[in-house]
């Protein structure tokens, strides 16, 4: 975990109880002091308070002894990991991983409220947005921080990450790390699990955005209204001061009707919108844009982005920096630069006749996206490669299956991250209740369905690999093999030259 080097004052362990409203049996919090916090035993550092959240597997109170090994000075946890700690100070409350993230933004002195912080929630476009927020960002000379799906930032510099949305006292760490750098900007991917899980925890954002919502993480979820819900909970004054809404979906408009927040509405095409296209007009190597946004702003520029979807996500990037004080000239003139997210739509050019790209769309929605957006930039036929991850929401595999079928000239059916899972049997379900015609294919092993589809491409057709985008990894029985669709399909159009 980094931490800042100006190091935190500290705070009794009682006003740490205090704060959150803990209980405790010990008798002297007044000794003791915090410095730290950390989920994680193996990241504790000297004067850290060790909070112990219930695991699917063990309590992580069973690791109290390891954590005081490492310095932690005290545990925070429930009743049942209070019960499992026998020779450390504990504090008690219902939710200790929500009230991490509070005890880790006060003890840094709330750094987020320091910088113009964006969240950016939805099923889809959430790394591209703020992956361009970013660009745009640095572009204007304003350091920025980025928090996401493929990287995380701090200025130019790459920082390692686990999950889309780190752990709250992690985030909160990370967050006081790009204040001492001056960070003007904090940018992050918020996922419905980071909300549900309290990964936000302490957070406070100058802008909420929401791009967008469709069928995912029902295995987690459940279904779409608690998705819903998650996503939701991102959208009150706890977590954001404004919000940014993409009114064209109905969850956006339902998001309307509950949200608590001041909205500033995006559509690609609605005009009573506060940001929209007014001008559209797509070419052969880049599309001819104007956007009108809030007092009249008139954005005339290019971009080489791809994808009515694409232009979504770019409205909501360009509204976002306007508001955060990058001026709207030049935004014009950075917007043709603009390259997007790694793995999306992301080409792999070897000078070979035919298109090639890979994306990490991973949904019904997104892969019909994806392939509408092909269709209408390619006169050749589209070649698609797409697999389901397992231990995974099952529902969507036929949806998925039937999308990859619509949308594409030549359909190859294999394997993403099956998991635990057998890969035919998510193929089985992927496939069941299509009639699949004779240029269809099934193969199990990603390398040879790569192989596959470039063996099938002419001049002037597109090569697209969906569903793992920028992951470097293929996890099979359980195991992580190396596998990056990117090299796979590169090493594929090389060895058919």
């Amino acid at each position: 975990m980094l931490r800042p080097h100006d190091l935190i004052a500290g705070r009794t362990l009682r006003a740490v109880s205090e704060l959150i409203s803990a209980n405790s049996s010990y008798s002297d919090l007044d000794h003791i002091m915090v410095t730290g916090v950390s989920i994680d035993s193996h990241q504790i550092e000297a004067g850290d308070l060790f909070v112990a959240v219930a695991g699917e597997k063990a309590h992580g109170a069973t690791y109290a002894g390891s954590a005081k090994l490492n310095g932690a000075v005290a545990v925070l946890t429930d009743q049942v990991g209070a019960a499992l700690v026998t020779d450390m100070p504990v504090i008690i409350v219902a939710n200790p991983r929500a009230a991490a993230g509070v005890v880790s933004a006060w003890l840094h002195n709330e750094p987020m409220r320091d910088m113009f912080s964006v969240a950016v929630t939805g099923t889809n476009g959430k790394t591209t947005v703020t992956t361009l927020l970013h660009q745009i960002a640095m572009a204007a000379s304003r350091q920025s921080g980025l928090v996401g799906t493929v990287e995380t930032r701090i200025g130019d510099e790459v920082v390692a990450a686990l999950r889309t949305t780190p752990e709250a006292p992690e985030l909160q760490s990370l967050a006081a790390v790009m204040r001492e750098r001056h960070m003007r900007n904090l940018i992050m991917e918020v996922s419905s699990h980071a909300v549900s899980l309290n990964r936000i925890g302490g957070a406070h954002f100058d802008i909420a955005a929401f791009t967008n919502l469709s069928q995912d993480h029902l295995d987690f979820h459940g279904d779409m209204d608690s998705y819903f819900a998650a996503k939701a909970a991102l959208f009150t004054h706890k977590y954001a001061d404004s919000a940014y809404i993409n009114i064209d979906s109905a969850w956006s408009k339902k998001l309307l009707e509950i949200q608590e927040l001041p909205v500033t509405k995006i559509s690609r095409s609605v005009k009573s919108a506060d940001w929209y296209f007014e001008r559209i007009e797509t070419g052969v190597h880049s599309t001819v844009i104007a956007i009108r946004g809030t007092g009249g702003i008139l954005i005339e520029t290019t971009t080489k982005l791809v994808g009515d979807f694409n232009l979504d996500n770019l409205l909501m990037a360009v509204a976002i920096s306007v508001s955060s004080g990058i001026d709207p000239i030049d935004i014009a003139a950075i917007t043709p630069k603009l390259v997007g997210a790694e793995g999306r739509l992301e080409k792999i050019d070897l000078g070979q006749s035919f298109s090639a790209l890979v994306d990490y769309a991973h949904s019904p929605d997104s892969v019909t996206r994806v392939l509408a957006a092909l269709r209408e930039s390619t006169a050749g036929k589209i070649i698609a490669v797409l697999g389901c991850g397992g231990d995974r929401d099952k529902s969507k595999r036929p949806l998925m299956g039937a999308a990859l079928l619509a949308g594409s000239d030549v359909a190859v059916f294999t394997s993403d991250n099956p998991r635990s899972e057998d890969p035919a049997q998510i193929v089985k379900e992927m496939v069941s209740g299509l009639t699949l015609p004779a240029s269809a294919a099934i193969e199990l092993d990603r390398k040879q369905a790569i192989q596959i589809a470039v063996a099938a491409a002419k001049p002037g057709d597109v090569v697209v690999l969906l569903g793992k985008g920028h992951e470097p990894g293929q996890e099979i029985a359980g195991i992580k093999h190396s596998f990056d669709d990117r090299l796979e399909l590169a090493a594929a159009i090389e060895a058919a030259s």
